[in-house]
């Protein structure tokens, strides 16, 4: 996904103006009462506002004209609904706007699918969130929405959390470079516990200190799969004796595990 380029949908980024608010405050009344050119100026000079939302998808790998006229979508939704009489700045309740039309879209297209029906619970639960967040002048609850919907909070909840954006799990948290945390590094592996944690550290110290010999015969044997016989014909030795050592090293490498010694 390309940002960096200067067109995008024809429209050449770096010449896009930008509406001041008192311009903005001017051309509402006028886009209100049906004035087309009055409107197509308040667009144009609010698209910059649109390119900078795309910015937080730019990872996504979508193509950004795409993104584009979405995000456009967006912003004409934002400028049909907006309430001047409200004291919100324009592009405080636009970016919202925006990011939701992006985000519904990347959910329809994704490849993960989810039901018509949580899908559609889902939209009824967003567009309520956002007519309770303007009376409101905060982000509601789960169950606040479910009252507004008159549905079950299960339902509800089930269903945003349906519609949710997948996340790798390589997808730093915490930290920076090289120390960065991932979301993979926060899974816990329900096979792995404290104890077979400390069991494996103590085999591979036990492992450490056995010959190299007996190192090489043991990985043979149990890192690679290797038989007897194929272990007896590259270390130059008898299969029977490959039998006794296996056995004695097992019991060595068990002893060295309990007690460190």
């Amino acid at each position: 996904m390309a940002l960096g380029k200067v067109e995008i949908c024809g429209v050449d980024t770096s010449t896009l103006p930008v509406s001041s608010n008192e311009r903005m405050r001017q051309l509402f009344p006028l886009v209100h009462g049906g004035d087309m050119q009055a409107r197509e100026e308040f667009i144009r000079g609010n698209l910059r506002l649109v390119l900078s939302v795309l910015q937080r998808f730019h990872h996504r790998g979508e193509n950004v004209d795409d993104l584009f006229q979405v995000g456009c979508i967006g912003l004409i939704k934002a400028l049909d609904h907006f309430d001047v009489t409200q004291n919100v700045r324009f592009s405080t309740y636009a970016v919202p706007m925006i990011i939701g039309e992006i985000r519904r879209y990347l959910r329809d297209n994704n490849a993960i699918r989810v039901s018509r029906s949580l899908r559609d619970i889902a939209y009824k639960a967003l567009s309520a969130r956002d007519r309770l967040q303007t009376e409101l002048g905060r982000e509601p609850t789960v169950q606040e929405i479910a009252r507004k919907l008159e549905l079950p909070e299960e339902d509800v909840a089930l269903a945003l959390e349906a519609i949710q954006d997948p996340v790798s799990l390589c997808e730093p948290i915490g930290g920076e470079g090289a120390d960065a945390l991932t979301i993979g590094d926060q899974v816990r592996d329900d096979n792995v516990n404290a104890e077979n944690w400390l069991q494996n550290i103590a085999i591979r110290e036990a492992r450490a200190r056995l010959s190299d010999r007996e190192q090489r015969i043991l990985s043979l044997r149990f890192f690679q799969g290797r038989t007897q016989m194929e272990v007896a014909g590259e270390i130059g030795i008898s299969q029977a004796q490959v039998s006794r050592l296996e056995k004695k090293l097992l019991n060595r490498m068990r002893q060295l595990a309990e007690t460190g010694v």
